[in-house]
């Protein structure tokens, strides 16, 4: 996945400034594509170079002025000729994996210190995961209510539904990875004592 279909996915709710963008992306797409600022607004203006996007100048604080971008009928085509598209998978390229293969080259304690950041993060992750799946059915998460004002009936179900079953994929991932970390912490206590 590219980018710019990430961006596309996030303008298809409404138009929004770049600022605007870059905050609901931080809430909602960065969960399944990461991307810093620095990446961001120069694909946005790649974007708009190739037609996908357009943006209008919009007041910003008494004197300022700021792009809002909005999807093009050629954005929303080349999105679903991508979302149509086979995906093909990509190879993992985790190094947590590639580490946990090699623990053997590691003292104990630092295998254990490794498990335990990662056990904080995989934690963290699922509660917020578990958080914006709640707010994705209850239909509060922002940038999904966005969205929803311009569907209705069926298309606002599929919407909903569509993103919950996402959002229930990397909650299972989650706890997956929590699974095996804890494993690892049991391995580690069979072959070094606790």
């Amino acid at each position: 996945m590219s980018l710019r279909y990430a961006l596309i996915a996030l303008l298809t709710g409404r138009p929004m400034t770049g600022y605007d963008i870059s905050k609901s992306f931080s809430r909602s797409v960065a969960h399944v594509w990461h991307a810093p600022d620095s990446q961001i607004y120069p694909e946005l203006n790649r974007m708009e170079r190739d037609g996908l996007l357009t943006s209008v100048e919009v007041r910003w604080g008494k004197k300022g002025t700021k792009k809002e971008y909005h999807v093009t009928d050629a954005g929303l085509a080349d999105f679903r000729a991508w979302m149509e598209a086979p995906l093909t998978p990509l190879r993992q390229r985790d190094p947590a994996y590639l580490k946990a293969a090699y623990f053997d080259f590691a003292d104990p304690a630092s295998v254990r210190e490794q498990l335990r950041q990662q056990q904080a993060y995989w934690e963290e992750q699922l509660s917020m995961l578990e958080d914006t799946r709640a707010a994705l059915l209850d239909r509060t998460h922002p940038t999904l209510a966005a969205r929803l004002s311009t569907l209705d009936g069926r298309d606002a179900e599929l919407a909903v539904r569509y993103k919950v079953y996402a959002y229930d994929g990397l909650i299972a991932r989650a706890r997956t990875e929590l699974t095996w970390i804890a494993e690892g912490f049991a391995l580690v206590d069979e072959l070094h004592g606790a």
